[in-house]
């Protein structure tokens, strides 16, 4: 009986240690792929931006862009947190239009794309 209550405490524990983190489904997706590839990521942005269909990969980046901006991608993995500084600092750098119409719909106030634009710039 106690080996069973172990085994069901131990169940829940990693039921909410993963519910505290995002899907790491997608994390082999290659960026450099996508980054090189102007199809392939404006069809990502317009996914993004309600401007165009979703692959899933784009439907899950996009169910979790507002809560991984405010709070700095805290339930990121932590190869999705070096892939979002590598997708800002890319879209800054050369998709700079896109960024503006990101930063638009997710951050009209400037609150948290500010932080970020300053933080890569200083890499």
């Amino acid at each position: 009986m106690k080996l069973f209550l172990i085994a069901v405490a131990l169940s829940m524990y990693c039921i909410l240690v993963n519910a505290q983190t995002y899907t790491d489904k997608y994390d082999t997706i290659n960026l450099d792929e996508v980054l090189s590839n102007k199809r392939l990521l404006g069809a990502y942005i317009k996914c993004v931006l309600e401007q165009g269909r979703c692959t899933p990969e784009g439907k899950e980046l996009k169910s979790h862009i507002t809560d991984a901006l405010q709070t700095g991608c805290s339930k990121c993995t932590s190869k999705q947190r070096q892939g979002m500084k590598r997708v800002i600092k890319h879209l800054i750098t050369y998709e700079d239009d896109s960024w503006q119409l990101l930063v638009e719909k997710y951050d009209p106030q400037r609150i948290y794309s500010h932080k970020y634009e300053k933080e890569l710039n200083s890499l």
